[in-house]
């Protein structure tokens, strides 16, 4: 965010905090976010920071603290529903949400859908059905797809195909990160499929130890991954309906993800002898694909010269030129 989307250093201090924590932590989807308009980009790094914040009260320490988890998802909540916005000194990334969730007149309730679910991480490790998983995904993931739909400039048809990326993104996680998830004492892959394919939690914890999975733990991996790459067909269609100015971004993040999981199946189910990561010279590669693709697109809607209707863009943040309305707010 730069000074001439707002007036208040404080403001651009806490964007710019939030772009810390995505850079450090979220490298592919962060990767992604570049290819986006640069007035909307700060929108992003708020929610992935917000998302990242909650997240390591849960996973980022050895034993998390229950009544502090609670503590701050109560005081967070409470923060993102008032009519006045917070001060930016005081939680950088709750003040950065709290301006983009008003930018874009999103309803808190969905920020409460996803806090529950990481609330869900404290006391549930194991899940016995697909459907369970999904009603967790829905909190923890397919919310963040619909927070990050109108920023992405989709309209309200599009909430289904984002709710399904924000599931197969963190599906593609679940996949790839068996190993460490049991270290958290947890198993995200349902137990009615470990049964199907005459797998046990003991399998799971041998094949983390050894690094040596079976083949039928091979085989609920690839199974599972599967599973990702229906959810990723389910959300294709949300592609078209992204504008034109953040498309890149989507198509990029959309490319990568499904980027690990070819890298499962080439590693015929083996997630446990080392963490598959799509090397950083294929993300170029990816990127500058998606950009060319782009300018082709470009190149075929408006000629050679250029002429033709304009590209449909988002809408300035307010205080920059030509936003003339003031931001609403829905509690």
């Amino acid at each position: 965010m730069s000074a001439g989307d707002t007036a208040d250093p404080g403001l651009v201090a806490a964007y710019e905090h939030c772009r810390r924590i995505h850079a450090r932590h979220g490298r592919t989807y962060y990767l992604a976010t570049r290819l986006l308009p640069r007035a909307r980009r700060p929108h992003v790094w708020a929610l992935y920071a917000f998302a990242r914040v909650a997240d390591e009260l849960v996973d980022g320490v050895a034993r998390p603290d229950p009544e502090r988890v609670t503590e701050w998802n109560r005081h967070a909540l409470a923060v993102l529903r008032r009519d006045v916005a917070p001060e930016p000194s005081s939680d950088p990334v709750l003040a950065a949400a709290w301006h983009t969730l008003d930018r874009y007149g999103q309803d808190p309730g969905l920020v409460a859908e996803f806090l529950s679910s990481m609330s869900m991480d404290l006391t549930v490790t194991r899940y016995e059905t697909w459907e369970d998983l999904r009603g967790y995904m829905r909190g923890s993931a397919a919310v963040i797809g619909e927070l990050m739909a109108p920023v992405l400039g989709a309209p309200a048809e599009a909430l289904p195909a984002a709710g399904a990326l924000g599931e197969a993104f963190q599906l593609t996680n679940f996949v790839r990160d068996v190993a460490e998830d049991l270290g958290r004492g947890r198993i995200y892959l349902p137990l009615e499929d470990l049964r199907r394919h005459g797998v046990e939690a003991a399998d799971l914890a041998e094949a983390a130890r050894t690094g040596h999975p079976g083949p039928r733990v091979r085989r609920l991996v690839l199974f599972e991954a599967g599973r990702a790459r229906d959810l990723y067909r389910a959300a294709r269609p949300g592609l078209a309906q992204v504008d034109d100015a953040s498309r890149p971004c989507v198509l990029a993040a959309f490319t990568l993800y499904q980027r690990i999981l070819d890298l499962v199946e080439q590693a015929d189910g083996d997630v446990f002898a080392a963490r598959l990561v799509v090397p950083r010279r294929e993300r170029a590669r990816v990127v500058a694909g998606v950009l060319a693709g782009a300018a082709r697109a470009r190149l075929g809607e408006h000629g050679l010269s250029g002429a033709g209707p304009g590209r449909r863009r988002g809408q300035p943040l307010p205080g920059s030129p030509g936003d003339g309305a003031a931001p609403t707010r829905h509690s």
